[in-house]
């Protein structure tokens, strides 16, 4: 079963339509130099991932220039999960693994030469279509073929994220066959506001994409 993960989620009926939709994850962004719509301040970012119920997690995206930097950031925000976008070496996550008890996902572009580095120090891997600051939420896909590929040669979990809406996601799946599918852009009325049918046909899709998979 492919599992789902909803991001850049900044308000309360987002995060909670979310949740309703069935989706396994909740991303909440805070602590990136990148300027976005869908980044919230650190009181929101508790606030959210707070409201997130048990047996759904709730992740932190963002994005550290150090370690202690991204420490202060979980501990603050006491998210499920932490999701990092650029900033730390395979190595810094190693390091931030020790320092924190949260799940770690790594953020890597799909073209990237240092995937299994990164992999070697992460709980999961999210390949994503990212941009010059090394920022996900482009709205863009990648080459699907090429991250079938890392998903075939790797032992941790793959979540695909770059492009994907409620019309494509099947394919992705089809394609891809990831442990998790991830969306921002893609089930948005507007940047930071989220279109709560798009979230439900996206979830739905999905679930007719696995259904169709392991037909």
């Amino acid at each position: 079963m492919t599992r789902v993960k909803l991001c850049g989620v900044t308000n309360e009926p987002d995060r909670d339509a979310v949740v309703a939709s069935g989706a396994d994850a909740v991303g909440v962004v805070h602590g990136v130099p990148v300027d976005t719509p869908r980044e919230v301040d650190e009181a929101t970012a508790r606030s959210l991932v707070a409201g997130v119920p048990p047996l759904v997690t709730g992740v932190l995206v963002t994005m550290p220039r150090t370690v202690q930097e991204a420490v202060k950031r979980v501990e603050t925000v006491e998210p499920d999960a932490v999701q990092v976008h650029d900033g730390l070496t395979p190595a810094e996550l190693g390091a931030l693994d020790r320092r924190i008890t949260q799940s770690i996902v790594a953020v890597v572009d799909a073209e990237s030469d240092d995937i299994e580095d990164y992999a070697d120090h992460a709980d999961a891997l999210l390949v994503d279509s990212v941009d010059a600051a090394g920022a996900g939420g482009t709205g863009e896909t990648h080459d699907w073929e090429r991250t079938r590929e890392v998903v075939e040669s790797l032992s941790v979990p793959v979540i695909l994220a770059g492009g994907l809406t409620p019309e494509n996601v099947g394919d992705a799946i089809e394609t891809v066959r990831p442990f998790a599918v991830d969306a921002a852009s893609g089930v948005e009325q507007s940047g930071g506001r989220k279109d709560h049918g798009a979230i439900e046909a996206f979830v739905s899709n999905v679930a007719a994409a696995d259904r169709e998979v392991s037909a």
